[in-house]
This record gives structure tokens, sequence and C-alpha cells, in this order.
């Protein structure tokens, strides 16, 4: 069961994440697309302002997700302390209690310059699909899967240093060597970054990067194939025409 430490966060946070992020970029390209063709400039803007919206609201649960999935991890790096949560619920009060409400939101400023990574994904995906589109009357199940892996492929090779980043200052047990660790300010991605590429090499800011495309590539495809479903279906039950405009 090792492998599946920590599902059940994972889940909610990605169930609250892709909700807050799917809502509020469709709901932005209504009000200014308003019909008309969309543009790749206007993906990546709606992109990242979603991702804005999303890292603001959706951080605290990504904290406490990535404690619970490292709970119990054997570290080699002694400057990292280990963590004992009972669940949820618990972590949020011991997290609170013990290092104050800010701490929930950890990593808050690697996470926003990473809404580009969404935003690539969405830049790439929506771009396809109009050349897809310009051919063929709707999206197959191949394509939904195929494009989208393609666009999350891109965008997590081109962000994946300061997912890395991300990652160590959600953890938050890292004895950092900077103040003000509270929101990961750019001193303190610069010193992470810099101590990676000390230890490890330059080669070392992609360290895992493997397995992350494996895992996000494969999330990112299922994602965009089953919303693509999805939508289909729902303006089939509302007897309307899904628009190839969308």
């Amino acid at each position: 069961l090792a492998p599946y430490r920590g599902w059940f966060p994972v889940i909610s946070s990605l169930c609250c994440s892709n909700f807050v992020y799917f809502y509020t970029f469709n709901s932005l390209k209504a009000l200014w697309v308003k019909g008309q063709h969309s543009t790749t400039g206007k993906d990546l803007v709606l992109g990242v302002v979603a991702g804005v919206v999303n890292v603001l609201c959706t951080t605290p649960l990504w904290v406490v997700n990535t404690r619970l999935k490292l709970q119990g991890a054997k570290f080699r790096n002694e400057d990292i302390v280990p963590t004992n949560y009972k669940g949820i619920i618990d972590a949020f009060h011991q997290i609170i209690r013990d290092e104050g409400v800010l701490a929930l939101w950890n990593g808050t400023f690697p996470s926003l310059l990473l809404v580009f990574n969404p935003a690539i994904q969405f830049m790439f995906y929506e771009g396809f699909k109009r050349k897809l589109l310009k051919k063929q009357l709707q999206l197959t199940s191949l394509d939904a899967f195929v494009i989208g892996a393609i666009a999350k492929a891109v965008a997590t090779t081109l962000t994946y240093p300061l997912q890395t980043v991300q990652s160590i200052l959600r953890f938050g047990r890292h004895r950092l060597n900077p103040e003000n660790r509270t929101l990961g300010s750019l001193r303190n991605v610069l010193y992470l970054l810099q101590q990676r590429v000390r230890r490890f090499g330059l080669m070392g800011l992609y360290k895992g990067l493997e397995a992350k495309l494996l895992q996000t590539v494969l999330t990112a495809a299922l994602m965009f194939l089953v919303y693509e479903k999805l939508t289909a279906a729902t303006f089939t039950v509302m007897g309307l025409k899904h628009s190839r405009k969308h």
C-alpha cells in the first residue's frame, strides 16, 4: 500500500483544483470571447488568470497533501524534519497550531510562477484542438487523449525545476538558510535551485522528470478525455449543439 500513501488527499485536492481551474477558465472565456473564435494569446492570458485564482484558493490543500504523502518516508537529508499527522483535519490543525495560518500557503510564490504550467498546457491543447476541428466535426477519444498528453508533456518539461522547489516549500519541514520562508520568497526559490545545482549538477534540476512526466501526462490526458466526453454529453442532454468555436 506504500505507493498509494496519501491517495485520498490527492484526489480531494485534484477535484477542488480542477473544478476551480476549469470553472474560472471557461467562465472568463465565455465573457471575453463571446461566441467569437478564440486565439492562442487569449487562451494563454485566461490560463494565467485561472491559474492565479486556483493557486490562491487551493494551495492549503496541496500543502497538506504533500505532507501526508511524504509522511513516514525516510530522508537522507538531516535538514528535513519528520511529520506525524493522523489525517487531513489533523494536518490542518497541527500546521495552524505550530506554524501559523500562513504556513498553509507555503510555496505560494513558486506556485504563482507555475501558473504558466497549466496556461502553457491549455494554450497548446486549445491550439491543437482548433486545428483538428478545422478538419473534422468533433474530437475523437484518441484525439483528446493524445493532444492532452502532448500539451502536458511540454508544460511539465518547461516548468519542472520550479515544481521541485514548490514541493520542497510545500513540505515546509526543510531547515532553510534564508529568513522569511512562509510564502516561499524569491530568495528561497533561488537558494533551493542553487543548492540543487550544487549537489546534483545542472541536470539535477530535472532529477525525477521521467516519473513526473509519466504521472502528469497520463493524468492530464485522461482528464482532457473525460472532460471532452462529459462536455459533449452535457450539450447533448441539454439539446444544444456543441459549438466548434468552443
